[in-house]
C-alpha cells in the first residue's frame, strides 16, 4: 500500500522508442512530476500480464522492487509493418509511476514478437533532481461516474478530441454514452463501483479529426489520425506527451479518447489508450472493444491473413489471455472447456491458422456479439481485481 511512497506524487517518464523491424533503441526524453497518485495501490511489485514491454522501478540503495507495470506500444506494432523494413522511425511513449522517496533505478524492456528481449534501458531517477519539471493543467473536467475514492478505484479519463468550444455539450453526452456502453457489459456491470470515469473537455480549434485517406487534415489537441500504418480504420495519436500534458492534475490511470467524427474506426493499446470514433453508429461496441485492448490487454479474435508479418508463432504462447497457440494451453482457459459454450476454435489474432480463441463470437471478435465471451470476462475480472484487491 505505497509503503515506499510517502509523498503522494506521480513521476512521469517520457521516452522515445526508435528503430526498425529488427532493432529497437530506448532513449529517455524527460522526467515530470505531478501532484497526487491515481494508480494502483496493491500488487505494486507484480505484473498482471507480460505485455510487449515492461517497466520496473527499484530502490537504488538495495535493489528492492518498488513498482512494476507491463504495456504495449504503437512502435512495436509498427515494427511488424513493411515500412519498418525500409526506414527507422521514432515514437513517443509516456509512463506513470509513484514518486519514490529516494533515488531509484528504472528498467525499461521491450520484447520482440517471440517474447525475446529486444532492447533494455536502465537509468536513475532522483525525486530531488532540480531538472524534474512540474506538470499541471487546468482542463474542464466533469464526473461521469464515481464509484469511490481515488485510492480505491480504477480512474479512467475520457478525453475530447476534435470537439470545438461550441461542441462541448456534445462531448459530455458522448462521454456519458461511452461509460454507459462499458457498464452494459459484464464483468464491468457488476463491478462498476470499482471505477471512476471523468470526462476531460479539451477544446479544439477545428471540428473533427484527420482522415488522410480522404485528404482531410484537422488541427486538433492530440493530432489524432485515421489511416495509421495505411489501415483506413486504424485511428491513433502519436502525440502522447501532448495527451499526458493535457491530463496533468486529473486523477487518471487509464485513458479513453473520443474522436468527434462519424468515420468508422478506432484503436486500443494495452496500458496506453483507447481512441475511438464517437459518432459512427457502431460507436458503442467499438469503444468497449478498444477498452478491452487498452485496459485488459485482450487480443483481437478476428482474422484476415493479410498482415505483413505474423504476430504469433507456434513455439510461443501469447501473453494475451483470450487467444492461444496451444503451446501452453494449460495457462489459458483449459479449465473452462465445456462450460458456457467455451471450446477451442481456430482463428484469432489476425491469423486463420495456428491461433485459437475460446468461443464462436465475442466483443473482441465482432461488433454484433452480445458481449464479451466467458474467457474474456474472466480475463477482465482478473484485471479489475488486480487493480483493486
Amino acid at each position: 500500500m505505497l509503503a515506499a511512497y510517502s509523498q503522494e506524487r506521480t513521476m512521469r517518464l517520457d521516452y522515445s522508442f526508435s528503430g526498425r523491424t529488427s532493432e529497437a533503441v530506448i532513449a529517455l526524453d524527460e522526467l515530470r512530476v505531478i501532484e497526487g497518485w491515481a494508480g494502483r495501490r496493491v500488487h505494486l511489485k507484480e505484473l498482471p500480464l507480460k505485455g510487449n514491454g515492461q517497466l520496473t522501478l527499484r530502490a537504488a540503495q538495495n535493489g528492492e522492487v518498488l513498482y512494476r507495470m507491463s504495456f504495449s506500444t504503437l512502435f512495436q506494432e509498427w515494427q511488424n509493418t513493411e515500412e519498418a523494413t525500409q526506414l527507422r522511425r521514432s515514437f513517443e511513449n509516456v509512463f506513470l509511476v509513484p514518486m519514490p522517496d529516494d533515488t531509484a533505478v528504472v528498467t525499461i524492456e521491450l520484447f520482440d514478437s517471440k517474447g525475446n528481449i529486444q532492447a533494455v534501458l536502465n537509468h536513475y531517477v532522483n525525486p530531488g533532481d532540480i531538472l524534474v519539471r512540474p506538470a499541471s493543467s487546468n482542463p474542464a473536467v466533469k464526473d461521469i461516474y464515481i464509484g469511490g475514492p481515488v485510492e480505491k478505484c480504477i480512474d479512467v479519463a475520457i478525453v475530447a478530441e476534435g470537439y470545438t468550444k461550441s461542441e462541448m455539450d456534445v462531448f459530455w453526452k458522448d462521454a456519458r454514452e461511452a461509460v454507459k456502453s462499458i457498464f452494459s457489459h459484464e464483468p464491468f456491470k457488476r463491478m462498476k463501483e470499482r471505477f471512476n470515469f471523468r470526462a476531460v473537455g479539451l477544446e479544439s480549434s477545428q471540428s473533427g479529426v484527420s482522415i488522410p485517406g480522404k485528404g482531410v487534415w484537422k488541427d486538433t489537441p492530440l493530432h489524432s489520425s485515421f489511416d495509421t500504418f495505411y489501415s483506413a480504420r486504424y485511428l491513433t495519436t502519436l502525440k502522447l506527451k501532448d495527451l499526458h500534458d493535457a491530463l496533468a492534475g486529473v486523477p487518471y490511470e487509464h485513458i479513453i479518447i473520443l474522436a468527434n467524427t462519424d468515420n468508422y474506426g478506432g484503436g486500443g493499446i494495452y496500458n496506453s489508450y483507447t481512441l475511438t470514433t464517437a459518432h459512427h453508429h457502431q460507436f458503442r461496441p467499438v469503444v468497449v472493444h478498444e477498452f478491452g485492448h487498452s485496459f485488459a490487454g485482450l487480443a483481437d479474435e478476428y482474422y484476415y491473413d493479410d498482415q505483413f508479418s505474423d504476430y504469433y508463432f507456434p513455439e510461443v504462447e501469447p501473453w494475451e489471455q483470450n487467444i492461444t497457440t496451444m503451446f501452453d494451453f494449460d495457462s489459458k482457459w483449459k479449465d473452462m472447456l465445456g462450460r458456457d459454450g467455451v471450446s477451442v476454435l481456430e482463428g484469432g489474432g489476425y491469423m486463420s491458422k495456428g491461433v485459437w480463441r475460446g468461443c464462436e463470437d465475442c466483443r473482441m471478435k465482432t461488433n454484433t456479439a452480445a458481449g464479451f465471451c466467458p474467457v474474456c470476462q474472466r480475463a477482465i475480472e482478473r484485471m479489475i481485481r488486480f487493480y483493486t484487491e
